[in-house]
Order: structure tokens, then sequence, then C-alpha cells
């Protein structure tokens, strides 16, 4: 008898949410969401390198590329002190991809406003069989043209 090889729920988001945030393995990556470290773990066996969860990322100061939010089977309102955050860790250019349970559509419209209210624009999003995820990516400011 061979063992079973079920590829576990978390192993099943990780290439979509790369796919999402179009990161490279160059990229500073921060893991959030209750099994941040799995993914963080997941991320450097794949050749991510520079991947941090939460739990390690330490001081904010813009310095990440990428976030990837796993927030599956937790509420929305911790999802938004979650992302309040979380924002200070993302560099002006930053994507951020948040992944969450199947919803209904007002609930993904919620999702959409809140990063919009927070200066994310959105750029994408996948429907899965273990959720669904958006991907966004902070609202470029324009330069202020200096008067001649």
């Amino acid at each position: 008898m061979t063992p079973s090889r079920a590829t576990p729920v978390g192993d099943r988001i990780v290439e979509p949410m790369i796919a999402l945030a179009g990161c490279s393995k160059q990229h500073r990556i921060v893991v959030a969401g209750s099994k941040a470290v799995e993914l963080m773990l997941e991320l450097h066996r794949r050749g991510y390198a520079r991947t941090a969860a939460t739990a390690n990322c330490g001081h904010p100061a813009g310095q990440y590329d990428v976030a990837l939010v796993d927030w599956r089977r937790r509420t929305f309102k911790s999802l938004e002190i979650a992302l309040d955050w979380l924002v200070d860790f993302l560099s002006p250019s930053a994507v951020l991809v948040v992944w969450v349970d199947p919803q209904k559509a007002t609930a993904n419209d919620a999702l959409r406003l809140s990063l919009e209210r927070r200066g994310f624009v959105i750029e994408g999003g996948t429907v899965h069989d273990c959720g669904c995820a958006v991907s966004a990516r902070r609202r470029e400011l324009k330069p202020v043209r200096k008067a001649a």
C-alpha cells in the first residue's frame, strides 16, 4: 500500500498567490495569517529565500515588496486590523495579495473597498476551490510639479 500524497490546503494556494503577486525569488515577501510560518517555509522550499512571516518580519519600515495574506477561516474585522498594521511594512510599489474563504459577492466588494480605502488599486483576482484572492498595488502618487 502506498502512502497518500495529499496536498495540504496551504500548499494549494501558494502557486496562485505567487502568480497574482507576480513576484520573483528576489522580492522581499512577508506572509501573514494563521498559517504564515507554514507558508513561509513552503516559499523557502520553493526558493523564495527572502520571505518572512509576520512573527519574524522585524519593525515596519516599508521593507517588503510583496505581502501574501492567508485570511481563511478568520473574520473580516480582524483582517481590517491586520491590514492597518501590515501596510507599514510595504514599500510604495508593493503588491498585496489577500486570500479569503469563498464568499458572497457583497463580501468580496467589502474586501475591495477596504483595500481601496487603504490606498490600494485592485489589479486582479482569482477564484479557487479553497477560496478566492484579490491582488492590489498601492495607488501611485502623482509627483507635485514645482512652479517655474
